[in-house]
């Protein structure tokens, strides 16, 4: 994926937020579309750190990055404070990097 089709996405999404206040007014959402639409962004999000993890162009590539993603998982899993999330995978990326490279 490259940035001008995320840039895109990001657009579409944006035009698509916007359009709920400018259709519907002063109505509010069914609250079955409210819970629809608030479990919508997770996976979403989740599906493109996945791709920018795993894909270098057109093929899949296992290195550095997912270890950090890896450790970024764990420390969110282990409610860790974004800070330290941040340098734990930073710092895992770039020692596997090393060691690697």
């Amino acid at each position: 994926m490259t940035w001008a089709a995320l840039l895109v996405l990001a657009g579409c999404a944006y035009a698509m937020k916007a359009a709920g206040p400018l259709l519907l007014g002063d109505r509010e959402l069914p609250p079955r579309w409210n819970r629809v639409l608030g479990l919508v962004a997770v996976p979403l999000f989740g599906a493109l750190i996945l791709v920018q993890t795993i894909t270098d162009g057109n093929h899949y590539v296992i290195d550095s990055r997912l270890a950090g993603v890896a450790v970024a998982a764990f420390a969110v899993w282990r409610r860790a404070p974004f800070v330290a999330v941040v340098v734990a995978a930073a710092a895992t990326a770039a020692g596997v990097h090393a060691l690697s490279g």
